[in-house]
């Protein structure tokens, strides 16, 4: 039944103005109706693309990239090596694209974490040498990072193990016994458990979120670069019964748990680190972290000490390859792998988690200490078949294994030859999560995701490569040229190792020559001019 205004403008309704008001009166019902029916709706609408928007952030991956240290192009079962085993590695390779050709930024430590970081070629910063433990953090923190991309998409972000980039706004002036002025948390990471720089050098403890792990205030901490403390024994002045681990060359300043380091140290206590626990307390944390962002997409950069010196593994691999220790730290660093993939199968996070497994720079086997890796290495070629070795501007160098895993996302047991580098860090990762890169950052990295996902066989144009002598080296897909320097053939502190140093152009066809053994630079002096005029193109910006 009609209401009664209903009935009244029916009953004009014969009448023009009635039939005027009538049309009218129906306009304003419907009206009236739709605007209920989407009040009524709106709650459930907005509910719907919250709901969405919440699936959306749940169906963003997780991402954790592994960065081993030291560790080769052929020190990986899955790369070719037969002398040691990394079955968690090689399953990695399975499930994902294994790539050929992938190169860091730099064939020593620093300047290549500097590179992958930041997507700046650490030859544009002049402090990007290999940093001494009292170094002062040396990305700055108004540079945009890898974990900033990240961050800026909502990821909860950590850097554990390895750090090798200074801490401190202040070179030799940090306090170790307080909180650092600077340290990850101010370069776009939430949480950090790191080793201030490697284990061969001092402060021998773990730093947490810019504090001393277990600090003991019963053992102050003293560092120091230039000078010795006197009431602290030096290397030489060390019983030879109470070394854990002698030192070849080098590593002979301080003393700390029974090994020669680079740097001296006082204090400490109960907060040194016993090097047989490294990798048990990166992992250990690393875990922690994951169980505590199972719910919200993050990103963690695991950075391993493995397989750097001084190689002094824990009890369950020590004498397990017939490779000496440093084959036992290669097994340990396969073990660390496989604690992180099968945790995040535990929590049901496999398949939504990328993974990318890489290397900082290429290997080394003498680096400082008596560990027989020389002698035991066998037919084991580290450096795969390329020439050279950390510290090189040879490709043994900076050639590193590159594993991309992410199930359901990527092919699964694709080897890939598209040349790549890890430059690209920043741009690539920026492309998969919808960051925006701020005018001015990450200058040198491009977006090469497709290539990285293994669903495009595009190559970069080239890479650029800083030896340790800050000399640099370009590559192309099937050109390898080294710039003219000064230096020495052979490193000179004790590592066997061939610089690539001359003060001739070196060009070197990598398609029939990747040994690079013979230097083609007089046949194509056009290519050597292209070459060249990339790094004059670099240095012009810097």
């Amino acid at each position: 039944m009609g209401t009664p205004i209903h009935s009244f403008f029916q009953h004009f309704s014969r009448q023009s103005f009635g039939r005027f008001v009538f049309s009218f009166y129906l306009c304003f019902l419907t009206l009236a109706h739709q605007y209920l029916y989407i009040m009524r709706m709106l709650p459930l609408a907005l509910m719907g693309m919250c709901s969405a928007t919440c699936l959306a952030q749940q169906n963003r991956p997780n991402v954790i990239l592994i960065v081993a240290d030291d560790l080769g192009y052929g020190d990986l079962s899955c790369y070719g090596a037969h002398r040691v085993s990394t079955p968690a590695v090689d399953r990695l390779a399975q499930s994902g694209v294994l790539f050929t050709d992938a190169h860091a930024a730099a064939s020593t430590s620093t300047p290549s974490r500097y590179g992958l970081l930041t997507g700046s070629l650490p030859c544009r910063k002049p402090n990007t040498n290999v940093a001494q433990g009292n170094a002062g953090m040396i990305i700055s923190p108004d540079q945009y990072t890898l974990a900033d991309v990240f961050r800026s998409q909502g990821y909860a972000t950590a850097a554990i193990g390895k750090w090798h980039l200074g801490l401190g706004s202040t070179t030799a002036q940090q306090d170790w016994n307080g909180q650092l002025d600077q340290h990850p948390g101010d370069l776009g990471f939430d949480y950090s458990y790191i080793m201030a720089a490697t284990a061969d050098r001092v402060p021998c403890v773990f730093i947490e979120d810019g504090h001393v792990v277990n600090y003991d205030p019963s053992a102050p901490i003293e560092v120091s670069y230039q000078k010795r403390f006197p009431d602290v024994p030096t290397y030489h002045e060390t019983p030879i019964d109470q070394f854990k681990q002698r030192s070849s060359h080098g590593h002979d300043y301080a003393v700390v748990n029974g090994i020669g380091r680079i740097g001296w140290m006082k204090g400490g206590g109960k907060a040194l680190w016993q090097d047989e626990h490294l990798a048990d307390s990166i992992v250990d944390r690393a875990l922690g972290f994951i169980d505590k962002h199972q719910s919200e997409p993050f990103f963690m950069y695991l950075a391993t000490n493995d397989v750097h010196v001084p190689r002094y593994p824990s009890d369950r691999f020590r004498g397990k390859s017939p490779m000496g220790v440093r084959g036992d730290v290669i097994m340990q660093f396969d073990w660390t792998v496989e604690q992180v993939t099968r945790r995040l199968q535990q929590l049901g996070l496999d398949k939504n988690t990328l993974i990318i497994l890489t290397s900082d720079n290429g290997p080394i086997l003498d680096d400082g200490y008596d560990d027989k890796s020389e002698e035991l290495v066998g037919d084991h070629r580290p450096g795969g078949i390329y020439r050279g070795a950390k510290y090189s501007a040879y490709e043994a160098g900076s050639i590193v294994p590159f594993i991309v895993s992410w199930p359901g996302h990527v092919p699964q047991g694709k080897k890939s030859d598209a040349m790549i580098t890890q430059m690209d860090f920043v741009a690539t990762m920026a492309k998969l999560v919808g960051a925006d890169i701020p005018e001015g950052q990450a200058p040198d990295s491009r977006n090469y995701l497709k290539t990285w996902m293994g669903k495009s066989s595009k190559s970069v144009p080239y890479c650029i490569t800083m030896a340790q002598n800050r000399s640099l080296h370009v590559r192309s897909k099937r050109w390898k040229y080294i710039h003219p320097c000064n230096g020495p053939e052979m490193i000179q502190w004790g590592p066997k190792v061939e610089t690539g140093y001359k003060k001739i152009p070196q060009l070197f066809d990598m398609k029939s020559d990747p040994g690079e053994t013979t230097n083609v630079a007089d046949l194509h002096p056009k290519i050597v001019k292209q070459m060249a005029d990339v790094l004059e193109q670099i240095s012009e910006k810097y």
